[in-house]
């Protein structure tokens, strides 16, 4: 089974840039996407074999997910049931018979870390909410989760140690969430490698520079390590300041 997820930054924007182009070329059997900035009825996409899960931002032309999946889903929740996380549009749950769906858009804790109050109440609830599903059945999980780990999840880790995404509060918060009892699937497969990002500023030639940070994941319940059977970082893919992250599983 082959999963994608790749936060778009706008994907009317993005159609215009090859978006469909890549999507029909990945024929993945789920396709997540974030940051759509998208209000219902702004778009129509043709994509025949493919089931449209979409959940908007109520602020219009802001945040917002969506999930394309050549499977129906036994059950689709939108939002985690918190009323501080539920009108940007951030979270998609499709249930199947063996596992969960989850593509998140985490909330950015912006410039001085203005937001990052907002950001820590959203991450242990969110973390309550995937720890909710996992008791029942095993979890997929990805999104842009706009966190860079460790040090080798981006370039420039000593004069960004501050800044939103690599703050010491938001790592904890990754940690707490992998110490519970999830895998970063990257990692899993290359726990050591470097200088493979997923985001690059669009400012100072980043991407050109490769001046990046790898905060789009793939995140999976524990139990299922055995089943994971690859995973990918497609730093070749352009459309967005984002490029699509790939997970392949046997379930």
């Amino acid at each position: 089974m082959k999963l994608i997820s790749w936060n778009v930054n706008g994907l009317r924007a993005c159609v215009q840039k090859g978006f469909l182009d890549y999507f029909h070329a990945a024929d993945a059997d789920f396709f997540c996407i974030q940051e759509s900035k998208l209000q219902e009825g702004q778009i129509a996409l043709d994509l025949p074999g493919y089931h449209q899960y979409w959940n908007y931002a109520e602020k219009k032309g802001y945040s917002g997910t969506a999930i394309f999946a050549k499977h129906e889903p036994l059950q689709v929740t939108r939002g985690i049931g918190t009323a501080i996380c539920d009108t940007e549009g951030r979270v998609i749950t499709l249930e199947y018979d063996s596992f969960y769906l989850v593509t998140c858009y985490t909330p950015n804790s912006q410039n001085e870390l203005a937001r990052l109050s907002y950001r820590m109440e959203w991450e242990d609830a969110f973390r309550a909410y995937l720890l909710q599903l996992d008791s029942k059945k095993p979890v997929i999980l990805c999104g842009d989760l706009n966190v860079a780990h460790t040090e080798i999840d981006l370039k420039n880790p000593k004069t960004n140690r501050k800044n939103a995404g690599f703050s010491d509060e938001e790592r904890e918060k990754m940690t707490e969430l992998l110490s519970a009892g999830f895998t970063d699937t990257f990692r899993y497969f290359y726990p050591d490698a470097e200088g493979i990002y997923s985001w690059w500023s669009y400012r100072f030639k980043a991407r050109e520079k490769n001046a990046g940070w790898r905060i789009d994941y793939f995140i999976t319940s524990r139990r299922l390590d055995s089943s994971l059977t690859g995973a990918a970082i497609h730093t070749d893919v352009f459309g967005s300041d984002h490029c699509p992250v790939e997970l392949t599983i046997e379930l």
